[in-house]
C-alpha cells in the first residue's frame, strides 16, 4: 500500500475493469494526461460508477442557461462548505481553466460571499448553498428570487441538481478518503494551462 493511498476502500486495477469503464478512463487519461482518482476510486463498484458518471455528464456537459464556469462555481463553493478536499481541488482546477482565473476557486472555496463574482452569481451560489446544506428550507420565495435574477425554471433546476449531486459526491469522497491527484494543484495556475 502507498504512503498516500487514494482511497480507504479497494481500488481495482485498470486492466481488471469492465471494457466500458476502462475505455472511459483511458479516454480521460489521454485528454488530461493523468487519471483523476475519482474514476479509479468509484470503479470499485462498476454499476454505481456508470450511474454516477451518467448523472454527472447529464448535469455538467449539456447545453444550459448556466455557463460551464458557473456550474464549476457551484461545485467548488458547495464542496468547500461540505469540506470535500477532493472536489475543491479537482473542480477548482477545472474552474481556473474554464474562467481563466487563478484566484476565483480559492475565493469560492473559502468564502464565496467575498469572491469576485457578479451579484447574480452570488444569488445563484446562495441558492446552491441552501440546497446543499438546508434543502428542507427551500421555499417558493427562493424560486421567485432566482427568477427575478433572470434564472429560468430550467436554470433553477440545474443549480439545485448540481448542488444536490455534488453533495452526494462530496460525501462519497469523504467516505472513501479520496485523495486529489497532485496534478490538479497546479492546473490553471500557469500561463501554459
Amino acid at each position: 500500500m502507498s504512503d498516500n493511498p487514494i482511497s480507504r476502500f479497494p481500488v481495482p486495477e485498470l486492466n481488471n475493469l469492465p471494457e466500458d469503464i476502462r475505455s472511459r478512463i483511458l479516454a480521460i487519461q489521454k485528454k488530461s494526461g493523468f487519471v483523476p482518482n475519482v474514476f479509479l476510486v468509484l470503479a470499485h463498484r462498476p454499476d454505481e460508477f456508470r450511474a454516477f458518471f451518467a448523472y454527472h455528464d447529464a448535469l455538467m456537459e449539456k447545453q444550459s442557461g448556466l455557463t460551464k464556469g458557473e456550474r464549476e462555481m457551484i461545485v467548488v463553493t458547495t464542496s468547500g462548505l461540505n469540506q470535500c478536499v477532493y472536489c475543491v481541488v479537482s473542480h477548482g482546477a477545472i474552474l481556473r481553466i474554464r474562467e481563466k482565473n487563478s484566484l476565483l476557486p480559492d475565493q469560492l472555496a473559502t468564502n464565496y460571499r467575498k469572491a469576485d463574482i457578479t451579484p447574480r452569481q452570488k444569488v445563484m451560489l446562495d441558492f446552491a448553498v441552501k440546497v446543499s446544506l438546508h434543502a428542507y428550507e427551500v421555499s417558493d420565495s427562493d424560486i421567485e428570487e432566482m427568477r427575478q435574477q433572470g434564472f429560468s425554471v430550467e436554470d433553477i433546476w440545474d443549480i439545485g441538481a448540481i448542488s444536490a449531486f455534488f453533495s452526494l459526491s462530496n460525501r462519497m469522497a469523504n467516505l472513501t478518503n479520496m485523495r486529489p491527484n497532485d496534478e490538479f494543484y497546479q492546473l490553471g495556475r500557469t500561463a501554459k494551462d
